[in-house]
């Protein structure tokens, strides 16, 4: 388990993280979200003992990362991927890890193959793309099969297929019991990766809970109805003054439920062949939720 509790970071004047607390429970994947310059990264060097914090605490496992007696084997972390000896092979970069850390020799062939580079193992590390780097982290995150789990953008380069085998890897590694946290700005990936989410704006929680919950507070936003008597519904909403759009065979139906269009459409004789809510998404809810947290904007989109 990942947990937290009033953890703040300060550079000079600056502060990055501030009085934050959350947890992340084993066996589940835990999103961590917020736009850029809301101290996601600052937030994962803390809980690695990368950075000392101005105040409150970062345990993994009960414990600050620094007092872990076994730390490759109680947590592995992909935070940056590029980091790796260029001149050495993807097995000769495990091994150093591996004996420097008590672990079997064996464990090193067993991680290569489960990423994918077994066949590039006497590969130098120099000549990966940015996606077999991604993983060779992930592999040196899995080296000490450890119960707690960081990622940062570990899908960053990778192929479709690549994508899909991080996102299986996930849901694997939590129903294993273990404790996931990966932080990503790709919200729909994202969308089925994770079962809750922590979400911070300006260094502090804005939202923690599960991804359902979440996704829900964007709402339905509407309803999309069909009907053979569109023209009769699309004089009945603009007499009532209710917004939609129209999509030639469907009407979007904007800021009213499903029981408010039926009960219209009936009065107006329409016969409905579809009428179903708008749903939310991650993107619509996030956007919705951290719009006002961003540190950086678009010109005219804030």
């Amino acid at each position: 388990m990942l947990e937290t509790h009033g953890l703040t970071k300060s550079y000079g004047e600056t502060l990055a993280v501030d009085d934050l607390t959350f947890t992340a429970e084993a066996g589940r994947v835990t999103g961590f979200l917020g736009p850029n310059g809301a101290g996601k990264s600052t937030t994962m060097r803390l809980l690695l003992g990368l950075d000392t914090p101005t105040a409150g605490t970062a345990h993994i496992d009960g414990r600050p990362y620094r007092q872990l007696a076994d730390p490759l084997r109680t947590v592995g972390a992909l935070l940056d991927a590029t980091w790796r000896h260029p001149g050495r092979s993807a097995r000769q970069h495990l091994r150093w890890l591996a004996a420097t850390n008590g672990l079997p020799d064996r464990r090193v062939g067993e991680v290569l193959e489960l990423v994918g580079l077994g066949s590039v193992a006497k590969k130098r590390a120099g000549e990966f793309s940015l996606g077999m780097l991604q993983r060779l982290g992930i592999a040196t995150a899995l080296l000490g099969d450890p119960k707690v789990l960081l990622f940062d953008e570990p899908v960053n380069g990778l192929d479709p297929e690549g994508v899909l085998w991080v996102r299986q890897l996930m849901h694997s590694l939590a129903a294993d019991g273990r404790t996931v946290f990966v932080s990503s700005h790709l919200l729909p990936e994202m969308e089925q990766t994770a079962q809750d989410l922590v979400v911070i704006g300006r260094g502090r929680l804005t939202y923690q809970g599960t991804m359902a919950d979440f996704v829900q507070r964007a709402g339905s936003r509407g309803v999309r109805v069909r009907t053979p008597q569109a023209d009769a519904l699309r004089t009945a909403l603009t007499e009532r003054g209710i917004a939609f759009t129209d999509e030639g065979d469907a009407l979007l139906v904007s800021e009213v439920d499903s029981d408010t269009l039926g009960d219209l459409a009936f009065t107006v004789g329409a016969t409905l062949h579809e009428l179903s809510p708008l749903a939310g998404s991650l993107e619509q809810a996030y956007l919705e939720l951290t719009g006002q947290t961003a540190a950086f904007t678009s010109g005219g989109t804030r």
